[in-house]
């Protein structure tokens, strides 16, 4: 007996409660719910930045480096504020990365991008680096001058590039080959391997 009610009686109630609870639970989940493409992988310490969502995928033909900010088309500049195109590069495999200064991973991994790019630079491969919700250009410039870093650098001040990649998290990288589609989405930080393996690839299709 526990006060007024025996054992049993109390052993009931509890089962009629998880078995309410349950029939709630699967009445009100939904039938079914988006499931992007690409997601980080198990472990990954890729830095989400936002809810996610369905991004580019493999076979798409990876849009203008442009977006709007405000209503007023953006296009993305270099630390010296040239205009980057991406249809300045037709007929080069492109790497592209959304990264940032102050973020861990993609820290880490920035002498993977460096070493990898001047090992295939004589191979026609551009990469460029695209800062997001930075400070300033001087801090990405900092940033660039302190780790000798000689590939594209680009700073997306509004981020509108970043959307319009609908990008939802940091390191982002999208692989393109010669004609600019997009062969590989990868969501976290590349191991030296793994980043020769794709661009071995992205250089060799001629």
């Amino acid at each position: 007996m526990l006060g007024p009610f025996s054992l049993v009686e109390i052993a009931a109630v509890l089962v009629a409660a998880a078995t309410t609870a349950l029939v709630l639970f699967v009445v009100t989940l939904p039938l079914s719910s988006p499931s992007p493409s690409v997601q980080p992988p198990p472990g990954s310490t890729f830095y989400a930045l936002g809810a996610v969502q369905e991004g580019l995928r493999a076979g798409d033909r990876a849009p203008e480096l442009a977006g709007t900010f405000n209503g007023q088309p953006v296009g993305l500049t270099d630390l010296n504020g040239n205009q980057i195109r991406l249809s300045d590069l037709r007929g080069r495999p492109v790497w592209i990365v959304f990264w940032a200064t102050w973020c861990p991973p993609c820290q880490e991994e920035t002498p993977v991008l460096r070493d990898t790019y001047e090992k295939y630079a004589p191979d026609g491969l551009a990469l460029i680096a695209i800062s997001v919700q930075e400070t300033s250009v001087d801090d990405v410039r900092a940033y660039v001058e302190r780790y000798g870093l000689n590939y594209t650098v680009a700073f997306d001040g509004s981020s509108a590039v970043f959307h319009t990649y609908r990008a939802f998290g940091l390191p982002t990288h999208l692989f393109l080959d010669r004609d600019g589609v997009i062969q590989q989405v990868i969501l976290g930080p590349l191991t030296r391997d793994k980043a020769d393996e794709i661009v071995s690839g992205l250089v060799g299709d001629k």
